[in-house]
Order: C-alpha cells, then sequence, then structure tokens
C-alpha cells in the first residue's frame, strides 16, 4: 500500500488558510521550505491538515532520526510533564537533567574524564562550547571553515559560513573568528589526498600570516557540514587537525548537531577517524524533536568556567531530558545505527543508479545515511544548477515526498529520513525523487 495519499492539490485549501494567518502575523525572516501545515507524523510520514500524506526525507533537518510519533519519546516526557515541567537548572536540580549528562558522559566518543551541560538547541552549545574552550585556554581566536553552520544567533552566525541568506544585514560580528577552506575534492578538481595536502598547506600558512597559533583557543568543525552540502571529510583531514591541535594547545571542538546519533552509520560521525575531540556539540536528534542541546566533553574544559558562568533559563528543561534519555535508549535498544548503516548503503547505490540517469546529478557524496546529490548544469564545468534543485523540489512535493536543498549554492538535496524507515516507503520516495529529476531537466 502506497505510503503517499494526495488528496488536493498541494497545498491544499486548509493550509492555504492558515499561509493567509501566518503572513499577517509571522516574521517575514522565518522562512519555510514547504508551505504545508502538518497536522501528525508516523514513521516516516507526514500528513498535513488537509489529509495529504508525504514520505517525509527531511526529518526535521535532521531532527527525527528516530522517526515521528515514538510513543516512548512521547511518554517519557508525559511523565516528567506530570511531576514538573521547570524549575530552571539554576534554582533547582531534577533526575532527568543528571541522568541526561550521564548517558552522554557514557557514549561520547573520548577516553577519560567526561561532563557534560544541556541548553535548548545546537545554537547554543556551540557559543558555550566556544565560551568554555575560550576560558580553558585563556585564548581569545576561534578557527573555522568556509561551507560551515554552526546557528543563526548573533555569536553562532560568526562562526557559520554561508552570507546570504544567513548573515546579510546582521553584522557586525564576533571579532578573532578566522576562517580556513574546507576540503571540497569535486569543486576544487581534486582527489581526496590532493585536497588534503592543499588544506594543511592553507592552514600552516595561516599561522604564518594570520593568526598565531598561541591565540587560538579552538578549531571547531562540523564532522559532516550539513548545510554546506553533506562535504564526507577526506582521509587525513579531521585526523590533520586533531594532531595540530594537541600539538598547539588548541581546543578541538567537533560539532555534531546534525552528522550526531546515527546519521552516518556510527553513533557519532566522528568515530570514522579514529580520533577523539576535546569537546563535542549535540542537537537535533539528541531528545526526538524535543528542544534539547548539549556540549560533552574531556572533564577539565566542561568544568573551567566558575559557578555562573553557564546556564540558561531553559537549558536542559526536564521534559526534553527525560525525552533525550529514552531517545538514546532506543538507538541502543533498536540498533538503530546498524539499521541506519544498512539503509545508507541501500540509499547511496539508489542514488548512485539516478546518477547514471539524469545528468543533472554531477556528485554522489556522503557518509552513512548522511547522503546528498549535488546538481550541476553542466559535468563538465560544475556549473551549480540552483534553480534546477529547487524544481526538483517543487515537483517532488507535488508529487508527495518532501526534500531539503543545502550547499554554498543552493544546489545541492539532501537526505535525512529516519533511520529506521521502512524499505517499501524508501522505494516508494526514491521513485518520485527519479520523476521530480525527469520533470526538473525537462
Amino acid at each position: 500500500m502506497p505510503a503517499i495519499t494526495l488528496n488536493t492539490p498541494v497545498p491544499g485549501p486548509k493550509s492555504q488558510a492558515l499561509l493567509q494567518r501566518r503572513a499577517k502575523v509571522v516574521a517575514r525572516g522565518l522562512s519555510t521550505a514547504h508551505l504545508l501545515f502538518i497536522e501528525r507524523g508516523e514513521g516516516a510520514t507526514l500528513t498535513d491538515v488537509d489529509g495529504n500524506t508525504f514520505i517525509d526525507f527531511c526529518g526535521g533537518i535532521g531532527t527525527m532520526n528516530i522517526g515521528h510519533g515514538r510513543v516512548e519519546v512521547v511518554k517519557a516526557a508525559f511523565e516528567q510533564a506530570s511531576r514538573v515541567t521547570h524549575t530552571a537548572i539554576q534554582v533547582a536540580g531534577y533526575e532527568s537533567y543528571i541522568a541526561c549528562a550521564e548517558a552522554l558522559c557514557r557514549l561520547a566518543p573520548m577516553s577519560g574524564d567526561k561532563a557534560a551541560m544541556m541548553v535548548t538547541t545546537g545554537t547554543e552549545a556551540v557559543e558555550n562550547a566556544v565560551k568554555l574552550a575560550r576560558s580553558y585556554t585563556k585564548r581569545p581566536a576561534v578557527l573555522c571553515f568556509e561551507h560551515a553552520f554552526h546557528g543563526r544567533s548573533l555569536g553562532a552566525l560568526s562562526f557559520t559560513s554561508r552570507y546570504r541568506p544567513y548573515k546579510v544585514g546582521f553584522g557586525p560580528f564576533l571579532p578573532e573568528v578566522y576562517r580556513l577552506p574546507y576540503p571540497y575534492p569535486y569543486r576544487e578538481g581534486l582527489s581526496a589526498a590532493e585536497s588534503v595536502e592543499r588544506f594543511k598547506t592553507s592552514l600552516a600558512q595561516a599561522f604564518h600570516t594570520v593568526i598565531a597559533p598561541s591565540q587560538v583557543a579552538a578549531i571547531m568543525v562540523e564532522t559532516v557540514p550539513g548545510e554546506g552540502g553533506f562535504l564526507a571529510p577526506p582521509a587525513g583531514f579531521l585526523e590533520h587537525l586533531r594532531e595540530v591541535c594537541t600539538r598547539e594547545g588548541i581546543v578541538f571542538i567537533i560539532d555534531e548537531v546534525q552528522a550526531g546519533f546515527g546519521r552516518t552509520g556510527k553513533l557519532f560521525a566522528i568515530q570514522h577517524f579514529g580520533v577523539e575531540p576535546d569537546l563535542m556539540t549535540c542537537g537535533k536528534s539528541l531528545a526526538a524533536g524535543f528542544p534539547l542541546g548539549a556540549v560533552v566533553g574531556r572533564a577539565e574544559i566542561v568544568n573551567s568556567s566558575d559557578p555562573g558562568g553557564l546556564g540558561g533559563t531553559y537549558g536542559g528543561n526536564p521534559m526534553a531530558c527525560a525525552a533525550a534519555v529514552e531517545s538514546m535508549a532506543l538507538f541502543e535498544r533498536e540498533k538503530l545505527v546498524e539499521r541506519g548503516a544498512a539503509m545508507g548503503k541501500k540509499l547511496e547505490a539508489a542514488l548512485r543508479g539516478l546518477a547514471e540517469k539524469h545528468p543533472l546529478i554531477g556528485d554522489v557524496r556522503g557518509l552513512g545515511a548522511m547522503q546528498a546529490i549535488e546538481l550541476v548544469t553542466n559535468r563538465k564545468t560544475r556549473e551549480p544548477a540552483t534553480a534546477q534543485a529547487s524544481k526538483v523540489q517543487a515537483e517532488a512535493r507535488a508529487r508527495g515526498l518532501l526534500l531539503l536543498t543545502a550547499g554554498t549554492f543552493g544546489n545541492v538535496i539532501r537526505f535525512l529520513m529516519p533511520l529506521n524507515i521502512d524499505e517499501a516507503v524508501l522505494n516508494e520516495g526514491l521513485t518520485v525523487l527519479d520523476q521530480a529529476l525527469e520533470a526538473a531537466r525537462a
């Protein structure tokens, strides 16, 4: 039985009515990829207010790795809510916060003593990780990367790379932030090894001409850049960063907000590379849709701030922490990382098959289930097919499949479906993707 059901044209009349209400009261700067209004979600499908059911390849931008409508998570949050919904951890503690920190410290891919702090979003996690790195090292500078996305608050925007639409009109940004090229073999026209060597040269030159390593508090990098277009790091890149940070006394911050919690075939993407971060930021699928972010890392760094230097009114909300504890338990209980790795192999094979059929696809890349296709108007020149990417998204939506674009040039289609998606539903979605690619080319 097909997962997709379309009862009305998209958007339907009820969604259109809500769009009219939205236009009067919601900030114009808040964009939405799909102008629908969702009533309920189950597994890998979403049903809108008009009764149309879509296959969801967006996953709340990587937030629903365990799927929509998980009653176990809802039950855990409800049981916590029935006791207490909020105290603010700065006022009085609650067990779910401690349990969440314990689980994170147990699972975090680093040796030695670890500690964690909870916040509300991945953006807050990024900003607090930088605060902790500065507190620990007593240094001011942060190195980050092109194609990076670390959040939309004023501080996090300083580390985010893409100027439009995220940064235009919002500056000036934080001082002492320096940006490095991220290896991008496809756009550079280089092999992975050549791209890494080029980066090593760039980093060494930056330390001679831009900022002394003795002034750098942290190097912060997404394990797999998400908004930047799912740029799977070539072998040797993250390993070199770890070596440099160890040698120069720099805190190595890994941003796992989008890549973490099973998306790449490991619980955390950094586990593919045999190196340990000093600090790691988490969010999105940490709490299966409840607002929660976290910083976890070496205890001596996490504990370097004076009491009162960290916190936030809603950071580590009791219900969100309870949801996260159950979500992390589900990953282990249902072997979702292994299921996601298997699904990722099928997805990659299917996308490579589509690339043989559709010249619009210039590159297929990713790590595990964190896969993407980069669209180009010409495979030789690699000219970004930005308009065609938007067209693919629109054609897919009209047929019942929700997709997300990404990439610095907006020409990448990324795939963030739940890791436990039913194989038949996955195949149905890929069939629609095939049709949307053909329609965009036509």
